[in-house]
């Protein structure tokens, strides 16, 4: 299995990296557009559809640019090495995946097209106070009324939600659950943004007779499953980005730190942690990039998507905790970037199901299997 990218790619990945780079060249630059709303920069916005990467993995037909799932995960690992808080993928991915797969021809010629100019900020609002990470909808429940729908009940957090200008609402209907579309200025909406402990924005969406459009017919429960699994791969990759650049800074203060007078890559000890750190890195990796082809071949999405978010998880975890500590104090600061990249690393694993969940979900299948006996063929009872 060939990992590697091809010119293409290398160059899509260059052209990312330098432009995030310029607009987060330091974690200063990152705070001082995250302490207020929208919680992101609206010119970096304009920039990414500039260069065509808000319509990545949608067909061309529809406004998009016909890529697919490794070049989403090439923007999503460039835009975690600098923690960019840019919904990319809660817009480009989640709220608009679904509207490419189960829209009709009308709403995705009105609305694929606007999310690929950067012109129109699309979220998927699904979670509910007091559930866990599910396809369903319980707490929203939607009425027919004549031709249209109204929606009713709370979705808390929705990343970006108070500034999405159009909102994709799961809602519980006879037989499943529905989706649909809301306007951001729908009367019986009301939105309440907040900043979250990583430096990005979520909101409370209350909707009180909303009135909606329905994205599709029927239950949707398949199509929502299916996109939860690709956003949970694309922030896979987005946590490689983050746990790249913590390794990488960790290891620089190695060599340049001192203590008795020799620098700390010096004592043997913390450099076996560093390539502990690295074995983590490099797994997550190869797991998440495994997952993104399955997924670019056609393949089981929600399993691949699984394997990826249990891997990325611990080391997630286990590179966080370890760039902290061998920071020292520094390494819990504010006004250092290691205690942010691991914030953030933290609000990824609790986003769309963690690490423990993903090991439930796989351990619920393993009867599933073949036993395979290591000395020889595969084994039955």
């Amino acid at each position: 299995m060939n990992f590697d990218y091809d010119s293409e790619q290398n160059d899509l990945r260059e052209a990312v990296r330098g432009l995030l780079a310029r607009a987060y060249s330091d974690s200063e630059q990152r705070r001082t557009v995250t302490k207020t709303d929208p919680g992101f920069d609206e010119k970096t916005w304009s920039r990414l559809a500039e260069m065509g990467l808000l319509g990545l993995p949608f067909a061309e037909e529809d406004g998009g640019m016909g890529a697919g799932p490794i070049e989403v995960a090439i923007v999503a690992e460039e835009i975690g090495r600098v923690l960019a808080p840019e919904p990319f993928i809660e817009t480009v991915v989640l709220a608009g995946g679904l509207i490419a797969a189960v829209g009709t021809a009308e709403q995705k010629g009105e609305l694929i097209g606007a999310i690929s100019e950067g012109t129109t900020i699309a979220v998927f609002a699904h979670a509910e106070p007091g559930t866990r990470w599910t396809a369903t909808a319980e707490g929203v429940t939607a009425t027919q009324a004549g031709d249209g729908w109204t929606l009713t009940g709370v979705k808390e957090p929705v990343p970006s939600g108070a500034r999405a200008d159009v909102l994709v609402v799961s809602a519980a209907i006879d037989g499943g659950t529905g989706l649909f579309l809301v306007q951001g200025d729908a009367a019986g909406l009301t939105r309440t943004g907040y900043r979250t402990h990583d430096g990005t924005w979520a909101a409370n969406v209350r909707l009180e007779g909303t009135p909606a459009v329905a994205l599709g017919s029927g239950d949707r429960t398949a199509a929502i499953e299916r996109a939860l699994a690709e956003a949970r791969i694309a922030y896979g990759h987005e946590a490689i980005g983050a746990m790249d650049t913590a390794l990488r800074t960790t290891a620089e203060y190695l060599k340049t730190r001192k203590q008795f007078g020799v620098t700390l890559n010096k004592f043997q000890a913390l450099t076996f942690r560093a390539a502990d750190m690295y074995v983590s890195l490099e797994l997550a990796r190869s797991t998440a990039l495994w997952a993104s082809m399955v997924a670019d071949a056609g393949g089981d999405v929600v399993a691949a998507a699984d394997r990826a978010r249990l891997q990325t998880s611990r080391a997630g975890r286990h590179i966080g905790k370890e760039a902290i500590q061998l920071h020292g104090g520094i390494g819990v600061t504010a006004e250092y970037s290691v205690g942010h990249y691991t914030s953030r690393l933290t609000a990824i694993d609790h986003l769309l199901g963690d690490g423990d969940w993903a090991a439930d979900r796989l351990a619920a299948t393993v009867a599933d299997h073949e036993t395979v006996d290591p000395l020889g063929a595969p084994y039955s009872s």
